[in-house]
């Protein structure tokens, strides 16, 4: 879907109102000392269903880097980025937050994008145009987004 410029102003605006309610600003998400965020960003539980489409669409698309074997019918799964299998035995709902929120407070040097940061970027692009980004930039996923996708993260278990 091509992202027009009123729709980022929409975007940015529903942001916006969306930080005066209980939600944590990317730049106030509180990371302990290996990079987990005890805290949810936004109060609400997240929604399993809507973190299992981000792993496939959008901003997410968490399976062009990693692997799921829950979601194999979709095809194309990365092998960049560790398999997902079993993620909630070996993560904390915590340390997931923090990972999907900013993994390179948890693995320095990590090719994995922050989902939910807006500053200390080297130079984004301004989508296909060749230039810099002018201004704020909003993060690639919502508090409540990154809250989804946990949610549906704490469900790939072994068994």
């Amino acid at each position: 879907m091509k992202r027009t410029a009123l729709g980022i102003i929409a975007s940015a605006m529903c942001a916006t109102t969306a930080f005066a309610a209980d939600v944590v600003a990317p730049g106030d998400v509180e990371f302990d000392e290996y990079g987990a965020i005890a805290a949810s960003l936004t109060g609400t539980p997240g929604d399993v269903a809507n973190g299992e489409l981000l792993m496939n669409k959008g901003a997410g698309n968490c399976i062009a880097c990693h692997a799921v074997t829950e979601l194999e019918a979709l095809g194309f799964h990365g092998e960049i980025g560790p398999m997902l299998d079993g993620v909630a035995d070996r993560w904390t709902e915590a340390d997931l937050r923090g990972i999907v929120a900013n993994a390179k407070m948890m693995f320095d040097g990590t090719m994995m994008p922050s989902f939910y940061k807006t500053t200390g970027y080297i130079r984004p692009g301004d989508a296909y145009t060749g230039k810099a980004a002018e201004g704020e930039l909003a993060p690639l996923l919502t508090a409540q987004e990154v809250e989804d996708v946990v949610a549906y993260l704490m469900t790939l278990k072994e068994s």
